[in-house]
């Protein structure tokens, strides 16, 4: 059992979220992509796998889909169903041979989801931890671009290096 899962609602983040929610006003599509990007590099960090779920229970005529965005599976549910729904079923099929955890804001839906065996974390909480690792990733990112600096002395012969540097000395 160390396979763990992350479902997403995605709405409902996009909506609790102050910066997509105000991406969201003015363009849902580049708030959703937004999400999938930021989620993506949360799973590249993480290494668990991510699920981020948005209704289309509204969309007459929606069969669902899934798809892969990256590293991170994307469903879209099918006409009446609910991304609550959804998460639900899967959190119960999945719940018993892996760790789940379901990202919300739903206080109901936090709760249903315990019942099915799996464990909340709220939206702000899960937007305190993608921050938190964004300035990890950003700290390691400059950490290793100071590490591996390409300087003009790297690629030369040590010799001539030495004469290079005895040169700035002098100045």
């Amino acid at each position: 059992m160390d396979t763990e899962f992350l479902l997403v609602d995605g709405y409902n983040i996009i909506h609790a979220w102050a910066p997509l929610k105000e991406l969201a006003e003015e363009n849902l599509e580049m708030a959703r992509d937004k999400l999938l990007e930021i989620m993506s590099n949360y799973q590249g960090y993480k290494k668990i796998a991510v699920i981020v779920v948005f209704d289309a229970h509204k969309v007459k005529g929606s069969i669902g889909k899934v798809y892969r965005h990256h590293n991170i599976d994307v469903v879209y549910t099918k006409e009446a169903e609910t991304a609550d729904n959804y998460i639900e079923k899967v959190a119960h099929q999945i719940g018993r041979q892996y760790r789940v955890r379901v990202a919300t804001s739903d206080g109901l839906e936090q709760i249903i989801i315990l019942g099915k065996g799996a464990t909340r974390i709220s939206a702000r909480e899960l937007y305190n931890e993608v921050q938190q690792l964004e300035k990890q990733m950003r700290k390691k990112y400059i950490k290793q671009k100071a590490a591996k600096r390409n300087t003009l002395e790297t690629f030369l012969d040590p010799e001539v290096a030495e004469w290079m540097e005895e040169l700035r000395r002098k100045k």
